[in-house]
């Protein structure tokens, strides 16, 4: 996520009021991040439950991949159009996002044991919040290491894409584990960044609400690579 449309430079806000606001701006940011997750799980377990809406979706390709277009769309929308858009709608775009995913993600519940995607799941919400536990706390700069992780998920990027053609299983387990290292280090440093943007928003309510949408976004997005590399690596297949 791009976050240079709000300005992080040097905010200021007296200390009496800044950790009451900080506080506010973080649980409603996490709040947002948690609905989103759990309308993708609804989602993704109503539609593996129905054989009729498996075939219809992964039985079409054009109709699969449409669904991911759109997705990518949303994600580079929402970024894009932040400033001229309203609080509710960036809610929408972002619940209607994780919606989508759940149809997307629900193969998932298809290929993996349901104990290796529940104990994937449990490590993975474990894992996240330590991390983003950390970011929050940390007095450290974490931008440097955030911009090294940003480069690694370019190369994961193009390193998928080329598999796309090889289709090489060692190439897929590699990934997991750069995946777990990228993303671990991403919920770090976009936590602290969730900080940050509250302090350069607190006297604008709507650049404030968006900030916040846009932050649990970040936020989900981690969340859920997270938890796909670690299911590459701990999750045992159906047909094991």
């Amino acid at each position: 996520m791009n976050d240079d449309r709000f300005d992080l430079q040097n905010p200021t806000l007296d200390t009496s009021g800044q950790e009451a606001f900080v506080q506010q701006f973080v649980t409603r940011t996490y709040g947002w991040m948690t609905a989103g997750l759990a309308l993708t799980a609804i989602i993704a377990l109503f539609v593996a439950s129905s054989p009729e809406l498996i075939q219809s979706i992964f039985g079409n390709r054009i109709l699969f991949f449409g669904i991911i277009i759109v997705e990518f769309i949303l994600v580079m929308g929402l970024s894009a159009a932040i400033n001229r858009i309203s609080p509710a709608v960036a809610t929408m775009g972002f619940l209607f996002y994780a919606a989508l995913n759940g149809v997307t993600l629900s193969v998932i519940l298809l290929v993996y044991t349901a104990a290796s995607v529940a104990s994937t799941f449990f490590i993975t919400t474990l894992t996240f919040g330590g991390m983003a536990l950390y970011g929050t706390a940390t007095k450290r700069d974490l931008t440097a290491m955030g911009s090294f992780m940003v480069m690694g998920l370019w190369g994961m990027v193009i390193a998928s894409l080329v598999n796309l053609f090889f289709h090489n299983s060692m190439v897929q387990w590699i990934l997991g584990y750069v995946g777990v290292i990228v993303f671990t280090g991403l919920t770090a440093w976009d936590a602290q960044k969730i900080k940050a943007l509250a302090i350069a928003t607190q006297d604008d309510e709507q650049s404030a609400g968006k900030a916040s949408i846009m932050g649990a976004l970040t936020l989900y997005l981690d969340f859920i690579n997270l938890f796909l590399s670690l299911l590459r690596i701990l999750g045992r297949r159906n047909n094991d």
